[in-house]
């Protein structure tokens, strides 16, 4: 088999990339062997505004103007709904974090973000008697339906090898590489947490993180927006709800633990007083740097290797444009910005 591309890895950076060599004509196949989870796990707002500290994300209007239309794309294509329009609220814990919020209000980055309106709380179930702050233009992208109605699109037409990328079967070559009885001219390595074992890159910086959360039922919270208070709850339908999501350090395993349930509960429990049930328990390794920018870039050795990673908590909106950039250095090459080039540690 002849590509242009070999990807490895199928969650939101591989398909990111993905969509790039579909929207400019290029081959490719994708190795994927389900052992990363930290995007089919992911609670997927894309959310412009850092709510902790009321300022702006890096990048936010440039991120949304590339990946939302991406989203339209995948959407038409593969005919699932993934993009669900929902505000965001922040729970005000004071009069003080009410003017803070009036005040970041003003700065060029956040205006358009920021609704001036304080909203008044009707909800018997929550306990917030200083009202919400909006977000707007936020969302929710349905990662896990992507993923899933994605690979199944790419083993339609073959283009999905569901086994272990196995390095030593890699040979590089001056202008291609050649993985078995595939020959391509670029590899591009989009793994999460996995590029710890990737022996080209596991000197890269990152910092792997679980994250767990839980879905619970409660059928009479009934809120149609996301709540962030302490915890983000995210409103799935059917009485259905995410509450996420914990930060681990030291266990990397994908296993749930009972330590992160009894820490999402008090804090689920402190904001609502609704009964409800834990349905279920979910955990992934985030792939997280330091700096809070993505890996990006070429081997320093290897002229048509490349990595996509480090995409971090807002991987739906950081992918899309990143991935972007990356196509752009390999095929046109464009210099990266110096935020996410990976040469920024060397």
């Amino acid at each position: 088999m002849d590509v242009d591309y070999i990807v490895v890895g199928i969650g939101i950076a591989g398909i990111s990339f993905c969509e790039q060599l579909r929207a400019n004509g290029k081959t490719f196949v994708v190795f994927d062997d389900e052992s990363q989870q930290s995007s089919t796990v992911a609670g997927g707002l894309y959310n412009p505004v850092v709510l902790k500290r009321f300022t702006s994300v890096w990048k936010s209007t440039e991120q949304l103007g590339i990946a939302l239309p991406l989203y339209q794309r995948i959407e038409k294509r593969l005919k699932v709904k993934l993009d669900y329009k929902i505000p965001v609220y922040r729970k005000f814990a004071s009069l003080e974090e009410q003017n803070d919020w009036f005040s970041a209000s003003d700065k060029p980055l956040l205006s358009r973000y920021l609704s001036t309106n304080i909203i008044k709380n009707n909800n018997k179930a929550i306990d917030a008697p200083f009202g919400f702050g909006e977000v707007l233009e936020t969302g929710r992208v349905d990662v896990k339906t992507m993923i899933e109605a994605y690979k199944t699109d790419l083993l339609k037409d073959d283009l999905l090898v569901e086994t272990q990328f196995k390095y030593p079967d890699l040979q590089l070559h001056d202008d291609s590489v050649n993985y078995k009885s595939i020959n391509a001219k670029h590899i591009v390595f989009a793994e999460g947490s996995g590029i710890r074992q990737n022996p080209y890159f596991n000197t890269l910086p990152l910092n792997p993180a679980k994250g767990e959360l839980l879905i619970i039922h409660a059928p009479d919270l009934k809120i149609d927006f996301v709540l962030k208070a302490g915890v983000f709850l995210i409103p799935l339908g059917d009485d259905l709800y995410i509450v996420g999501a914990t930060y681990e350090w030291k266990d990397l395993s994908h296993d749930i633990t009972e330590k992160a349930k009894n820490e999402l509960l008090p804090k689920l429990e402190k904001l609502i007083s609704c009964s409800f049930k834990v349905v279920n328990q979910v955990a992934g390794i985030r792939p997280t740097v330091k700096d809070r920018r993505p890996l990006v870039g070429k081997h320093q050795d290897y002229g048509n290797m490349f990595v996509l990673n480090g995409l971090g908590t807002r991987g739906v909106m950081i992918g899309p444009y990143v991935a972007k950039q990356l196509y752009n250095l390999i095929e046109h090459t464009e210099a990266l910005e110096n935020d996410i080039d990976i040469n920024r540690f060397n």
